[in-house]
């Protein structure tokens, strides 16, 4: 991957040593432009650190360009995000600072990322945290979300218990070992998969593909917060320095 990036890299200064000289300068002999190669080679050679700069430059428009089309995705889609019919809330459901959580069932990552959810939650009684299910690993995945779906409209007062049982569960959440949560918390195998059956939620596993693309959202667990998506398990400590910055002015970057 580096190597690959370093010749982009190089090929860019290239062109930007080329582009640089005057327009007579882009009539070069073979001879010319073999002397100009080597020079360009000899030079980077000399000061690779150019090549990092440039990459952490490319990262950095990249980046820009990301958060960009997220903060117009969010502006264009602000209830299917924040509001949608397909999606429960923990915490306050009246919270003043709303963070959205795209998540799959079997992501590890995500797991790790419930404790920050957790603990947000435990500190700070204000902040209203919605769960929008994102079953990207496969078939499992997939299953086990409907299976969540089901058991929300059954019983959706104990979706913060479901969600906790089979997302901090160490195993792999397939459509059995999440029937298997449900019947613990009360609700039966029968009831389950004919809700199942009734009312699939497919509807719901599209709006969320998406708003993920939408958003430029390619892995969980992402996050919005007010007009800002974040990518990644950033951390406890990351999440709750957003939710400062929107109560202090409005948007999770101040």
């Amino acid at each position: 991957m580096f190597r690959t990036t370093t010749q982009s890299l190089a090929a860019a200064l290239a062109l930007a040593c080329t582009v640089s000289f005057p327009l007579q300068a882009l009539a070069l002999d073979a001879k010319q432009k073999e002397e100009m190669g080597a020079y360009i080679k000899e030079y980077l050679l000399a000061n690779p650190e150019i090549l990092m700069d440039m990459q952490e430059a490319l990262q950095q428009k990249q980046m820009l360009a990301q958060q960009q089309q997220a903060e117009a995705a969010i502006t264009e889609n602000q209830k299917a995000i924040f509001n949608a019919k397909y999606d429960i809330s923990l915490g306050n459901p009246n919270g003043d600072v709303t963070i959205v959580e795209f998540f799959d069932y079997n992501c590890g990552y995500c797991k790790r990322a419930l404790s920050d959810m957790d603990a947000l939650l435990e500190a700070d009684k204000n902040v209203r945290f919605v769960l929008k299910e994102l079953p990207i690993l496969g078939p499992d995945s997939l299953a086990a979300h409907k299976v969540s779906a089901a058991f929300r409209d059954l019983a959706p007062e104990k979706y913060g218990d479901f969600h906790r049982t089979l997302l901090g569960a160490e195993s792999r959440a397939t459509e059995e070992s999440a029937i298997e949560v449900a019947v613990k918390l009360g609700v039966s195998e029968a009831d389950i998969r004919k809700a199942m059956a009734e009312k699939p939620h497919d509807d719901a596993v599209r709006d969320a593909y998406s708003l993920a693309q939408s958003l430029g959202i390619t892995g969980t667990p992402s996050y919005v917060i007010s007009n800002e998506a974040v990518f990644g398990a950033v951390g406890v400590d990351e999440l709750r320095d957003k939710v400062a910055n929107v109560r202090a002015c409005g948007k999770a970057a101040c």
